[in-house]
């Protein structure tokens, strides 16, 4: 089972010191963790993608060869990769490149992206959502897939006799998950490709992230791809960790009382209560984790936000020690043995998917898109 940490890159006044960093210190915090996620034996580090204050991570693929050159280990992803706003030509090309660089540790997750100003910005209709991310995403398969691409759809200019370059490293393309916090189309759209669903679990209830995981799994063995507890299913977590729980709670009471989105909403305990939030001692943190699994079913990925809210980078840097040294030795453990026979304990990565050769689905072009149109818009 894969474990890490990701970040949305926002720069936040710390409440604490009325002190807010600037936009190269957030940049250069994350780095940070990334490289302190290697050290202390995580598997993924991954970032988001915004183009609107207050967050900083417009280029993902600039930062992950960043940490793919000071790295050896780490595989490195998105939280989400912006699939209606972005070129999926631009896409294909840029995380192939950074596959090339990194020796093929690297995987990406899809998403629509949750700020309405962003699709306008890039001449994009928020109303065609997911209709965009449907048509761009077939289209970014096919440039991953075929060596010459024609191709003509609604959102873009047609192709004509057009050759991605760089090809996928050892003509495999990355794993592909898709993110979505609320939207059903997308579960659709990952079991429909046979593709990983992650279901980023820091702000809804249990009964929220059951119901998307449970459809994705029911539409990927729908699809024929495998029975549905062997769909690869990733999760997200926030974890704000110290020896004791009132120690933990005192010190990180004021950042999420100040937080975006959340804060000035309900109380610490409400939300604790509420949501996959663990505010407390690592032990805590490995009961309410390994719960997951309850509603969720068993899973391959799990990755913890900590660097949220203004926390100082020195906290986030012990938080992401705690992960390593402590909390997911005994994680791994324990989910696996909880884990059925059959049910895969590992999403697929460059290495298993090359050894897999062209008869994994992963390596072919998919049939024709009007069944996925068709589900999406009935």
């Amino acid at each position: 089972m894969q474990f890490g940490i990701f970040t949305v890159g926002d720069v936040t006044t710390d409440p604490t010191t009325g002190v807010a960093p600037t936009e190269s210190e957030r940049i250069h915090a994350m780095t940070q963790l990334a490289l302190k996620a290697e050290e202390v034996g995580l598997d993924v580090f991954a970032t988001g993608e915004h183009h609107n204050p207050p967050f900083v991570p417009s280029s993902p693929t600039t930062m992950l060869g960043w940490v793919a050159a000071r790295t050896e280990r780490l595989l490195l992803s998105t939280a989400t990769t912006l699939i209606t706003t972005n070129d999926p030509v631009k896409i294909a090309e840029d995380y192939a490149m950074l596959q090339h660089l990194s020796g093929g540790r690297v995987d990406l997750m899809m998403g629509r992206g949750n700020t309405g100003p962003v699709y306008p910005w890039f001449g994009k209709d928020i109303r065609e959502g997911v209709n965009l991310a449907i048509e761009n995403y077939h289209l970014l398969r096919k440039l991953w897939r075929e060596p010459v691409v024609n191709w003509q759809g609604k959102f873009r200019t047609p192709l004509s006799g057009y050759t991605s370059t760089p090809a996928p490293l050892d003509g495999t393309p990355p794993f592909v998950w898709h993110g979505s916090i609320r939207t059903p189309e997308i579960a659709e759209q990952a079991a429909y490709y046979g593709d990983g669903f992650f279901h980023n679990n820091i702000f809804w209830n249990k009964e929220h992230t059951e119901q998307m995981v449970r459809l994705y799994r029911q539409r990927y063995e729908y699809y024929g791809h495998g029975a549905a507890e062997q769909a690869i299913v990733g999760l997200g977590g926030q974890v704000f960790m110290a020896e004791t729980e009132a120690a933990a709670k005192k010190y990180f009471r004021p950042y999420f009382d100040n937080a975006p989105v959340y804060g000035h909403g309900p109380s610490l305990e409400d939300f604790t209560e509420m949501t996959p939030l663990t505010v407390g001692t690592p032990e805590q943190v490995l009961e309410k984790t390994l719960g997951f699994a309850d509603y969720a079913g068993d899973y391959q990925r799990q990755l913890f936000l900590v660097d949220h809210a203004g926390l100082p980078l020195e906290a986030a840097l012990e938080q992401v020690e705690i992960l390593g040294r402590e909390v997911v030795p005994v994680l791994r453990k324990e989910f696996e043995l909880r884990r059925p026979a059959g049910v895969p304990s590992d999403p697929p990565t460059h290495a298993s998917l090359v050894a897999a050769g062209p008869e994994s689905p992963f390596h072919l072009v998919e049939p024709a898109r009007e069944r996925l149109t068709a589900n999406a818009e009935g």
